[in-house]
Formats: C-alpha cells, sequence, structure tokens
C-alpha cells in the first residue's frame, strides 16, 4: 500500500449489542447470542438485535415520516453511520464518501410488496425505490447531509471487506480524504431462510438440546450448521497516521477463483491463498491472529483453515471466528468480524471458540488479518495494524 490508512472510528449494531462496551462484554461471556423465531414456518435459530437496539431502531424509524416506510437494512445503517462520524469529529461541513454495501439489500421490504402484489394485482407508488440496493447508502447520505460520493454494492458476503477496498482506493487516489465504509444486513425473513435451506446449509441442531448450534470453527462437524444474524457495521477510514486513529489498515488482499458450482469453492481456497499473499506481501507471515470467516459449513470452514495452512505453513497464527456466536450476517459479517479484531488488539485479549482446539495467546496482539469470502469465490483478506 502506498500509505497506511487510519481507522478513526468504528460503529456496530447487532445482537452483541450497539455500544463497544456492551461487544466486549458479550464476547468475553463465551455464549451464543441465538434465539428462536418462528421463520419459514418453523421454529429457527437465529441472531437477532437486542431489546435496546431494537428500540433504538423503532426511535430512528419514527423520528421522521421518510423514514417510517425504509427496510431494517437502511434503518441498521443510519443507526451506526450516525454513530461512526461523531467519533470520528467528521463535523456538519466535513465532506466524506460512503461505501456501504448488503448482500441482500430489501430483502424483508420486498418480500412484503411482492406479496401484496401477488394478493392484489398492484405495487405501491415506492415499492421501487426502498427496495433498490443504492438506497442504503443514499439514506446515509441524506441523514447526514452529506456532499461526498456515495456507493452501494453486493459481492454477497464479502461486501463490507469489499467496501474497505473501495475507500481504500478512493483515498490513495486523492479524490477523497475521508471514507465512511461498511455493510448492512437484516435477512431474518421466511424467503431467505427458506433458501439457505434449500442450499442445505442451514443448521438443524436444536439449541434447547445441544450447547452450541452453530459449530463455526469445528473442523469435525458432520453437519452444515449455518446460522443467519442481522446487524450493520461501518468504520470510518481516513488517509495518512491520525492522531486519532484506532488502528491503522497496511494491507489488502483480493481474488476470486473459477468456479465449478454456485456456490463453490476450491479444495483448498485458492482465493483465500491469493488474498492473503496479497495483503501480507512484507509482513513475512508475522501475524497475531487470523480472524477467518468460517460460517459454519463443513466444506466452508475446512477449505480456507487449508488456505491458510497452505500460506503460513506449520506456523500458524492464532485462529478464529466469531460466527459461531452472532451467526452469518452475510454482507456486514466481514465487518463484524474487523470489529472483533480491533476489540482484540485494543484489550491485547485474544477471543477463541470455546469448542474449538487452537492454542492459547503467548503474546500482544499487534497485527491481525481478517478474511471475508462469498458466493462467486471473492475472497477479501484485510490486514489492520495496532496503533
Amino acid at each position: 500500500m502506498k500509505t497506511k490508512i487510519s481507522i478513526t472510528a468504528f460503529s456496530s449494531i447487532s445482537s452483541l449489542g450497539n455500544n463497544t462496551d456492551e461487544v466486549w462484554k458479550k464476547y468475553l461471556d463465551g455464549q451464543h447470542c441465538f434465539s428462536k423465531q418462528f421463520i419459514d414456518q418453523q421454529e429457527t435459530s437465529v441472531a437477532v438485535l437486542d431489546v435496546a437496539s431494537k428500540e433504538l431502531i423503532k426511535a430512528i424509524r419514527e423520528s421522521d415520516s421518510k423514514y417510517k416506510f425504509l427496510d431494517d437494512s437502511v434503518l441498521f445503517a443510519l443507526a451506526v453511520s450516525r454513530k461512526a462520524i461523531e467519533e470520528a469529529g467528521w463535523n456538519s461541513k466535513a465532506v466524506f464518501g460512503i461505501n456501504i454495501g448488503s448482500s441482500r439489500g430489501a430483502t424483508d421490504l420486498f418480500e412484503k410488496h411482492y406479496k401484496e402484489y401477488i394478493d392484489t394485482g398492484k405495487a405501491r407508488t415506492l415499492a421501487s425505490p426502498t427496495t433498490t440496493l443504492g438506497n442504503i447508502s443514499s439514506w446515509v447520505a441524506h441523514d447526514l447531509q452529506n456532499d461526498g460520493p456515495e456507493i452501494s454494492h453486493s459481492i454477497t458476503c464479502s461486501t463490507a471487506l469489499h467496501a474497505v477496498l473501495n475507500g481504500i482506493a478512493w483515498l490513495q487516489s486523492g479524490m477523497a480524504d475521508k471514507f465512511l465504509v461498511g455493510g448492512s444486513e437484516a435477512p431474518l425473513t421466511d424467503f431467505t431462510i427458506a433458501q439457505m435451506r434449500a442450499l442445505k446449509i442451514y443448521s438443524k441442531i436444536n439449541q434447547d438440546e445441544q450447547a452450541w448450534p452453530n459449530l463455526a470453527f469445528d473442523f469435525e462437524k458432520t453437519q452444515n450448521t449455518m446460522i443467519l444474524g442481522e446487524g450493520a457495521a461501518v468504520c470510518c477510514l481516513e488517509a495518512g497516521e491520525k492522531d486519532n486513529a484506532i488502528a491503522y489498515v497496511t494491507g489488502v488482499g483480493y481474488a476470486t477463483e473459477i468456479l465449478e458450482h454456485n456456490i463453490s469453492i476450491s479444495a483448498e481456497a485458492d482465493c483465500f491463498q491469493k488474498s492473503m499473499k496479497m495483503a501480507l506481501k512484507d509482513e513475512k507471515l508475522d501475524i497475531d491472529v487470523i480472524v477467518m470467516h468460517a460460517p459454519g459449513t463443513i466444506k466452508g470452514d475446512l477449505t480456507e483453515l487449508r488456505a491458510v495452512e497452505k500460506v503460513f505453513g506449520s506456523k500458524l497464527p492464532l485462529l478464529t471466528t466469531n460466527k459461531w456466536k452472532v451467526g452469518h450476517t452475510f454482507g456486514a459479517s466481514g465487518m463484524l468480524s474487523l470489529e472483533l479484531a480491533l476489540l482484540m488488539m485494543q484489550h491485547d485479549t485474544f477471543i477463541g471458540v470455546p469448542f474449538s482446539k487452537v492454542k492459547t495467546q503467548a503474546k500482544s496482539i499487534k497485527k491481525v488479518l481478517i478474511n471475508a469470502v462469498g458466493f462467486g469465490g471473492n475472497a477479501v483478506s484485510i490486514l489492520i495494524e495496532k496503533r
């Protein structure tokens, strides 16, 4: 990279809470955040927003008549974006870019509009503008009264980390000084869950009978155990070393591999090998922790582990994931993984997976690599360093 990129603020909302202290306490308790909801005509394990976060989203919805008919994915993004720019000290005169993506977009709203059309033969006037993918960043720009560029995209589950790539590209080109980047996802709907079940990757484990319904990072599991969660997360990026930086992005990598199937990934995750090597270019594998994508599927977890082993050999960093706890938040997942990385560096404490056999922390956490990949084999790896 031409220059270090400062992360000057971070904000999230998920089943972990909506402020840094709450989130860290949740990580320390060693328990999952799953509850059972009646979705897709059956009791389903999911990770929903905590009570306080739901109240926050309700207040935002009711704060403006224009927000009443917005999808949760947009409202989640509004909540975290407001907080992030405040923490970064970006005042009302600041000009910054916005790139907040989503894998599914306005899923709940789209399903409701489509059902209404099937039932009545008519579509509501605002059905289109409120369900287009770009309405996440555009509503955030409206809410923050920002004059900078606004971008939305969907690159499945690596969406949020692709937003980081985009923001860095703008900063290093000199076309922007500041960028707000992240992902937002509200996928807990009947049709979305049904699609995951059709792929045979959703967890069938009854959380009332077994302690861990999502076995992400269990490399000996005999069934797929992915569980969905909702949430959003963003961070503020600025070029150069800033006094208020909480960490630096010092390496980025990306790759896409040739597919044999719509959701396939090669046996040794070639895309991850390439993205990690690109991000690590000058680091000589001196990495303390890798926050893996590891969604809880048999092949997804194993192939990423093999890629890590190929790149690092016998000198493996500490390995972890958060999907056993918060589920898979699709387009927001990479940014929630980045949050975990930041918190581990800040507290110099490794958060492992309770049922894993990974070794314990032996040195300070100063460099963390974050991985994400989505359907289509599009991997991203982001290297961050402690300030």
